[in-house]
């Protein structure tokens, strides 16, 4: 028996958004923020059985990510408590009505001093899915290792593992990235980047079609290419297909990415097939862009059609 459905480790933040400039004292909000995070919340309010593993500060920032984690129905259980570390921050300013700019204060925190310990009682409960991020092996040593630790004993379980590049910059360099997350692409049996991301998961400067086909040779079963606006390809041995974005009018563009993962995997989890899966990741990714914050907008199953045959400024009465 498998406890979860998807089991999702990293680092969970905390991040104070702006709507003005930060130095002109812009008036901040608290949230909850992180990759893996988003895609537990995502998945959960599909009803799915979610976890989410990690370190936090044991503080009142550390109790404020458990209280919004679990009041979205994400099990924390197998979290870790640390004393000695802070809560990695995130401050996210709204520029100019196009340009959102992302700071972070993350060095030595709670999330960056994951251990391989920290994820075995999770990973022993059981998942059908195992999701990981390129940003976890960027914290520390430690993360990255435990990073491969719960790919490889994941895959040899039998879960799906999906791994997102998700790469940042400030975190890490592109050869850096290339030299961990190749290797780590060999567990994965769903592969998500965007389209500057690809070659990351394999040769540098090669082409999207070249590193897909190296890809699907080593075992993973599915590409998937984020495109923006402009919706998303996916890449299986039976071909490629694509899914086009749905016309919403974005608002705020973080966490869409991850919003897109988790209707894919939630389309897996159901049983849909690859045009299913699609048609649910683009519609996830529609109800990110077109609400604020990371994860807030995310829709319920019985919303899943909300966005169907949307006109500009509807209304339900």
């Amino acid at each position: 028996m498998t406890r979860f459905d998807l089991l999702t480790f990293g680092e969970a933040l905390v991040s104070l958004r702006s709507a003005e400039p930060l130095a002109t004292g812009g008036a901040l909000t608290m949230h909850l923020a992180g990759a893996e995070s988003n895609v537990a919340i995502g998945l959960a309010r599909l009803g799915h059985r979610t976890a989410w593993a990690g370190r936090v500060s044991d503080d009142e920032l550390g109790r404020y990510v458990l209280r919004q984690l679990r009041a979205e129905g994400v099990d924390v259980d197998h979290v870790t408590r640390d004393p000695e570390r802070p809560a990695g921050l995130m401050f996210l300013e709204r520029r100019t009505a196009d340009l959102t700019r992302v700071g972070y204060h993350r060095a030595g925190s709670a999330g960056s001093a994951l251990h391989v310990d920290d994820l075995r009682p999770a990973l022993a409960a059981g998942t059908r899915i195992l999701h990981l991020t390129g940003i976890t092996p960027a914290l520390s040593e430690t993360a990255q290792e435990a990073s491969r630790w719960a790919a490889e004993t994941a895959s040899r379980a039998g879960a799906l593992v999906c791994l997102d590049v998700n790469h940042r910059a400030r975190l890490w360099s592109r050869d850096d990235a290339r030299a961990v997350l190749a290797p780590l692409a060999g567990y994965a049996s769903v592969l998500v980047a965007s389209a500057d991301e690809l070659d990351l998961v394999g040769k540098a400067g090669a082409d999207e079609a070249t590193v897909v086909a190296g890809l699907l040779d080593r075992g993973v079963e599915t590409v998937l290419v984020k495109l923006g606006g402009d919706g998303a390809r996916a890449y299986t041995r039976d071909g490629v297909r694509h899914a086009p974005a749905l016309p919403v009018t974005a608002v705020d563009t973080v966490g869409a990415g991850d919003a897109f993962t988790a209707g894919y995997l939630s389309g897996h989890l159901d049983g849909l097939d690859l045009a299913g899966r699609l048609r649910r990741a683009v519609t996830l990714g529609a109800f990110a862009v077109a609400g604020h914050g990371d994860w807030e907008a995310l829709p319920r199953r019985d919303e899943l059609s909300l966005l169907d045959d949307l006109q500009p400024g509807s209304t339900l009465r």
